[in-house]
């Protein structure tokens, strides 16, 4: 399963990678906005959005992709790793 993992805090995007791989999901973490943060999302089957740590310009750019792309959004206020892992728990 492919995810992409909006927000968050610079220091944990390893961590993220990390977890995520233990789960044996690909996945792209994006802390900031930048100019063509639409086209370097993809097509992943789930975003999980960090609203804590997001601006909301990030917010509505992943909600719109999530949109276009037909995928599941998830939103989550802690961006710690104990929030992520519970995360991928209980998406099976």
């Amino acid at each position: 399963m492919s995810i992409v993992i909006v927000g968050g805090h610079d220091r944990m995007v390893g961590q993220y990678k990390k977890i995520c791989k233990n789960y044996n999901h690909k996945v792209k973490v994006f802390t900031h906005m930048s100019a063509d943060l639409n086209k370097q999302m993809g097509r992943p089957d789930v975003f999980i959005l960090f609203t804590n740590t997001v601006s909301h310009k990030m917010v509505r750019c992943a909600v719109d992709e999530a949109k276009r792309s037909n995928a599941q959004v998830i939103r989550c206020h802690t961006s710690s790793s104990a929030a992520l892992t519970d995360i991928l728990e209980n998406m099976g």
